[in-house]
């Protein structure tokens, strides 16, 4: 068999074991199956991932390409021991960058680091890879698990990914077209998503707390399971409101929160007003700042707040725009308008 032909003692006593590496891949390949779509031209295993996108009806096909992790959100997985949610995430950076250029996700790749190869465990981190590469209509055609052992513990790893979307030159999402009198629409998060983590666990001691007991403030949920829940993917809907409504602006709301985010979106000359009063924070965000002591200045420059991302359409068309997110499952709602001025951003109460 192939493991035993090229298993080598000499590298498993220094802590690699070749062997673990292909039960993780035979374990995967169901997972990776879901998430094939009609571009794929290889199979798992090979040197590299091939895809022939297509290219009908597109006058100028332009590449999109974003990279990103999951940061410290994986010490949360590592304590829960639950590690098939991280790779939504992981997807969900990505994808949810791109989109704002107003590309569709083609293929996926993920990097795993690990300490040691857990096949078992290798699974469920790629388990959740495909599963956010299923919500975002993107191909996983490549990856890599690489053991290393003495550079990090055993029981941990890190994740990272990169994908590449594709839109038409013309159909680029250009920021030139904002007027004064648009709306900015929010699109709700899911939770913390995939940023501020080094501050929640500083906030939550979380290596001391008791990640599973329910609390009361979280609607029953443990901390653990709030913290954990996996960062929204927004590509469909989003793909959706791009046919139907004249999108001027999106801003996806990672770290840095709305201050950092929101005014990469809005032209010079322009400013982004949003009414803090009208967004629907999440109970999540209200304990971090209460545990905290954190000023609401600090929670909006360094969270989302409730909103993982915000869109920016003309007045007139926006009923048409919260009506084709809200059929698509988002619930939408406006939380701001763009006016003239020097500052890109203001939160007023």
């Amino acid at each position: 068999m192939k493991d035993n032909l090229s298993r080598s003692e000499a590298y498993a006593a220094a802590g690699v074991d070749i062997t673990a590496g292909y039960k993780s891949v035979e374990l995967m390949k169901k997972h990776i199956a879901r998430t094939e779509t009609p571009g794929v031209c290889s199979d798992v295993g090979g040197f590299g991932g091939l895809f022939a996108p297509d290219l009908s009806g597109m006058s100028q096909p332009v590449l999109v390409s974003g990279t990103d992790g999951v940061g410290t959100k994986l010490k949360i997985a590592f304590l829960m021991d639950r590690h098939d949610t991280v790779g939504i995430d992981c997807v969900a950076m990505c994808v949810n960058d791109i989109i704002c250029c107003g590309a569709r996700p083609l293929f996926f790749l993920d990097y795993i680091a690990c300490g040691k190869n857990v096949p078992e465990r290798i699974e469920q981190i790629v388990k959740g890879v495909c599963e956010g590469c299923v919500q975002a209509g993107a191909a996983l055609i490549g990856g890599e698990t690489a053991e290393h052992p003495g550079m990090m513990p055993e029981d941990e790893y890190d994740l990272a990914g990169y994908c590449t979307g594709l839109v038409d030159r013309e159909k680029i999402i250009d920021n030139k077209t904002m007027r004064a009198g648009d709306v900015v629409i929010a699109l709700p998060s899911s939770g913390v998503h995939s940023n501020g983590f080094s501050l929640v666990r500083k906030v939550f001691d979380v290596e001391h707390a008791d990640l599973k007991a329910p609390v009361e403030a979280l609607g029953g949920k443990s901390l653990g399971e709030a913290l954990l829940e996996p960062t929204r993917i927004y590509v469909k809907p989003v793909l959706e409101l791009l046919k139907q409504v004249n999108v001027r602006g999106i801003s996806h709301i990672t770290g840095g929160g709305f201050y950092e985010n929101i005014p990469r979106s809005i032209p010079e000359g322009l400013c982004a007003v949003i009414r803090k009063s009208d967004v629907r924070v999440l109970p999540v965000f209200r304990l971090i700042a209460e545990r905290g002591g954190i000023s609401e200045r600090d929670m909006f420059n360094t969270f989302n707040m409730g909103v993982g991302m915000t869109v920016v359409v003309p007045k007139a068309e926006e009923e048409t725009a919260l009506r084709v997110l809200r059929d698509a499952g988002i619930d939408a709602y406006p939380v701001g308008e763009i006016r003239e001025g020097g500052e890109r951003i203001q939160l007023l109460d």
